[in-house]
């Protein structure tokens, strides 16, 4: 029989957790966010090429069908929102093929909301004033908002809505990082995600929370255009001391732009050799229906838990990580 078989966390961090899922649920009952579940398995899945997924055999005659675990909720909660269910929120797991380590498990557990009428700015407004109940304990400073641009500009040199290959490799292989090249060849969008982890993402958040906006365009296939630069999108991520706690958009609404992000996604995925879905055409008939403004955005619950436990990797608050699943 195996040996291994107590789970990985303590019953104290078991708590913490219970404790934590209490709090949010406090706060968005307090501001009338209704509480929503939607499937894990479904027969849609995103096309982003940064992320891997999990598929399943349902043998439902008179034919087998390939579907889905959900890398997020995002798509489902789409729909209920076209559908008028007014603002939502989810704490569900969520599964991401391929991903394992310090910050990383395959199976992972999220909070997700949307906010009708919100724009990028209230959005952070909320965000702030949620963690400022969830991390009181911790004691952090004031929370700070960065340009993306100045955020990558400040620490590498580079502009990064202008990609120059042989700029960006320059700087690299200055860097110590000759890989680089050979990683991300001439796609811009491989280059920014590879610069902004290795160089700017370690030294965001020193005991704050830092909410880095307006990303380049072509890093955020679901959020809309900055009316006033078309170069950035109205997106947001969540860090503290180095680590990406979440990621939030000025919700993309337009049917049409959103099936054009999704060809040249699928189109990259194809391109890279990566396993291929199909458009979820749920999700664009719903956009076609009409998605109320809105804005919405996922948090990492392990990783907070992470921070508020001081816990040096995500197994230590899990019950039971892929290793003892």
């Amino acid at each position: 029989m195996p040996s291994d078989w107590q789970p990985s966390c303590t019953m104290e961090l078991l708590k913490l957790r219970a404790r934590l899922l209490g709090q949010i649920r406090e706060f968005f009952a307090g501001r009338n966010v209704l509480e929503v579940e939607t499937p894990l398995l479904g027969h849609g899945m995103g096309t982003d090429p940064q992320l891997d997924f999990f598929t399943s055999q349902y043998d439902l005659p008179p034919k087998r069908q390939t579907l889905f675990l959900q890398t997020s909720p995002e798509f489902a909660m789409k729909r209920l929102l076209a559908a008028g269910s007014g603002s939502i929120f989810q704490i569900c797991k969520a599964f991401r093929n391929g991903e394992a380590g310090r910050y990383h498990n395959p199976e992972f557990t999220l909070l997700e909301w949307y906010r009708i009428g919100f724009d990028l700015t209230r959005l952070m407004d909320e965000v702030e004033a949620l963690f400022a109940v969830l991390m009181a304990d911790l004691g952090l400073g004031p929370t700070e908002r960065i340009g993306y641009r100045d955020a990558f500009f400040a620490r590498t040199g580079l502009d990064p809505l202008a990609f120059d290959f042989a700029s960006y490799s320059s700087y690299a292989e200055a860097e110590g990082l000759p890989e680089a090249a050979d990683l991300c060849g001439n796609d811009p969008v491989l280059w920014l995600d590879f610069l902004f982890s290795h160089r700017v993402q370690p030294s965001l958040g020193d005991n704050v929370l830092t909410l880095i906006y307006d990303y380049p365009a072509c890093q955020s296939s679901l959020a809309r255009l900055n009316a006033e630069n078309p170069l950035v999108t109205e997106r947001v991520e969540l860090f503290i001391n180095g680590v990406e706690l979440g990621n939030g958009y000025h919700e993309l609404a337009e049917p049409a732009e959103q099936e054009q992000r999704f060809d040249r996604e699928l189109a990259l995925r194809r391109q890279r050799g990566l396993p291929v879905a199909g458009k979820d055409q749920r999700l664009l008939a719903a956009l076609d229906s009409g998605l109320p403004d809105c804005s919405g955005i996922a948090i990492g619950l392990d990783r907070l838990l992470m921070l508020l436990s001081k816990s040096p990797a995500i197994d230590d608050v899990l019950a039971f990580p892929i290793g003892k699943a």
